[in-house]
């Protein structure tokens, strides 16, 4: 057991003992009356919220999101409502508002999400919430300089996710010693005991060998935790953990270590368990909390553009992910809360130029994708920072859990993905993105950008930068030419026309590297004949809904999209929805990958799976004959 050698007063104690019970009893009433809940998980972490809520953390009531303040993240999300109770019991809001937990009209969720003042990013799908609280630890002490410091209280059964060992890993090699994990080993899971159980040697040795100072500590006894805590704070360059024995139930004998009270409201039991709580409260006078140390520097929150014109050739031929580079180095001298993260591909994805100027707000995350979104999200946290994080987009499909709880928590997250499609070439199927369309459409409120040319990548990524939720900005591998002038504007939602006649039959919509397949084809086209309106939609979600609509009808009702994506959930299907409800559509045609690809030349590839200016063109023919 961790051991220091002060000791705290017995006021102080029987104060965080009372408090504890006062949260069991909370915790208790509040699923009582909501009918669920998780109040055994809750009351087994009651001493923990104690101590952090009523002795360590300096927060304030009437700002709980002061830029200073203390953070706290609940990974074990389903303990919400004896976080609730904390809060409730600090004074933060009344028992009344508590009693509303889980009803239709009340912020406190079943889980916890920022619709609430207290809540920095929703947990509940967990392994998570030690990733969120790096990033604001990192965020504190290299970005900030501040004095805040970062909690988060992990349950034992989701220490089996690998995101939870990705961000030991993270922390311990940033030395972030302004973060404490503290891991709730109650020894008991939804349906079984806990793989380990009670086997606390096994744990700490675990969490030391990722490079954290380990105490084992008796979950349950205030005393114990406040020297713990105290301990950590006293540790410099390595980040602390507390290793916390307690019982699932803890504070009833009926359902203390025992199975099968996992989620359910104890209603027929709460008069016992209620008793035997009392029985073993002090009646302690309130003790003085800590205060906020306010040195968190002041943020000035304004639109930010680049401070420097773009310097393109029209004609020349640049990749996308070269100009997604060049935009974060011109994000970066336009404002210094940009931070840019990787997973060791910052020389494919270009973010390297970022880190060769601005070293100090570059983070390296290593091959660890899932704890790089949940970084990312900390980072943003309170609108700190504007994170950008970038690897092949085929690898943030590994974070996907993450990001779903990223649009849960309202982030301003901005996803750059690169080596899209077949167009990649000889690496073959295994680094090809093709399914981050269909996923990313999928995302509540997240803006999906497809640039084409390095201009529109460059004022895709200061659109993002601006946009107040999350984004996925899609970049290629193979040059593409440069087609829009370096001044010209582009909007989210708005599509381009590149090129239009009277006399066009047919719409062609493609990007990125397939709206180069469509401007050949309506070159070979031409030759021909036959005349086409070519559209880069820019963004694909939101789609021009309005400019789709309207160039197809004025081409004769004939569509067709051509995407370097799988054909389910793609550009095509999302052009099929908007074209659903039209009766002026006769003939619409999806040139999407259908087969699983292989490694080979890009352009061959491109035409093997039918999505070349040949196919194109021959799509064009055989629908206006």
């Amino acid at each position: 057991m961790a051991m220091m050698s002060h000791k705290p007063s017995h006021e102080l104690v029987h104060f965080l003992e009372d408090k504890a019970n006062e949260i069991r009893i909370l915790s208790i009433e509040c699923t009582n009356a909501s009918k669920s809940g998780h109040p055994t998980s809750c009351m087994s972490a009651a001493e923990i919220l104690s101590v952090l809520f009523f002795n360590e953390m300096r927060y304030s009531n009437d700002y709980p999101r002061h830029p200073s303040s203390d953070r706290f993240i609940l990974s074990k999300g389903h303990a919400a409502p004896g976080l609730y109770s904390a809060w409730c019991a600090a004074g933060l809001f009344d028992k009344d508002k508590l009693m509303t937990l889980r009803k239709i009209d009340s912020d406190l969720e079943g889980h916890p999400t920022p619709r609430l003042n207290f809540i920095d990013a929703a947990t509940g799908s967990l392994g998570q919430g030690l990733s969120v609280g790096a990033g604001m630890a990192y965020v504190g002490k290299y970005i900030e300089h501040a004095s805040y410091r970062t909690y988060c209280l992990i349950g034992d059964g989701e220490s089996a996710e690998g995101s939870i060992w990705e961000a030991l890993s993270f922390a311990s090699h940033y030395k972030l010693d302004n973060l404490v994990a503290i891991f709730d080993i109650n020894r008991l899971g939804q349906s079984e005991e806990a793989p380990l159980q009670h086997n606390m040697d096994t744990y700490r040795k675990r969490v030391e060998a990722f490079g954290f100072h380990t105490m084992v500590v008796d979950g349950h006894s205030v005393e114990e935790i406040l020297k713990a805590l105290a301990e950590a704070q006293s540790v410099k360059n390595k980040p602390s953990a507390l290793i916390c024995k307690t019982f699932k139930g803890q504070g009833s004998s009926d359902v203390a270590d025992k199975l099968d009270f996992h989620g359910k409201a104890l209603n027929n039991l709460s008069e016992k368990i209620f008793g035997e709580i009392k029985a073993r409260m002090h009646g302690a006078a309130e003790q003085p909390r800590p205060k906020i140390k306010d040195d968190a520097p002041e943020l000035v929150q304004k639109p930010i553009a680049f401070k420097t014109p773009l310097e393109y050739k029209l004609g020349a031929s640049i990749a996308s992910r070269v100009a997604y580079g060049d935009a974060l180095v011109k994000l970066g001298e336009a404002c210094d809360r940009i931070v840019v993260l990787d997973a060791d591909t910052k020389n494919s994805t270009f973010a390297l130029k970022f880190k060769n100027v601005f070293p100090d707000r570059f983070i390296e995350c290593f091959i660890a994708e899932q704890n790089m979104v949940g970084v990312s999200l900390g980072c943003g946290a309170r609108n700190r920072t504007i994170p950008f994080c970038s690897t092949f987009a085929t690898f943030f499909t590994r974070a996907m859990d993450q990001i779903r709880m990223a649009a849960v928590s309202q982030s301003q997250l901005n996803m750059a993905g690169s080596h899209c499609g077949v167009s990649i070439g000889e690496d073959g199927p295994s680094q090809m993105a093709l399914e981050d369309i269909a996923a990313f459409r999928a995302i509540p409120n997240l803006v999906y950008f497809y640039p084409s040319d390095a201009v529109s990548a460059c004022r895709a990524v200061e659109l993002a930068a601006n946009y107040k939720y999350m984004t996925f900005i899609r970049t290629s591998r193979p040059a593409t030419t440069v087609i829009y002038a370096n001044d010209e504007v582009f909007e989210i939602g708005k599509a381009k026309i590149v090129k239009t006649s009277a006399e066009d039959k047919v719409l062609v919509i493609g990007a990125g590297i397939t709206l180069d397949s469509a401007m050949k084809a309506h070159s070979s086209l031409l030759e021909k004949g036959t005349s086409v309106r070519v559209m880069d939609p820019f963004t694909i979600k939101p789609l021009d809904k309005e400019a789709v609509l309207k160039h197809a009808k004025e081409c004769g009702g004939r569509v067709i999209t051509v995407e370097d994506h799988y054909a389910e959930g793609g550009i095509g299907e999302a052009v099929a929805g908007v074209l659903s409800n039209a009766d002026f559509i006769t003939k619409h045609k999806i040139l999407a990958v259908r087969e699983i690809p292989r490694s080979g030349p890009s352009a061959v590839l491109l035409d093997m799976f039918g999505i070349s200016a040949n196919k194109v063109v021959d799509a064009v023919l055989d629908m206006v004959e």
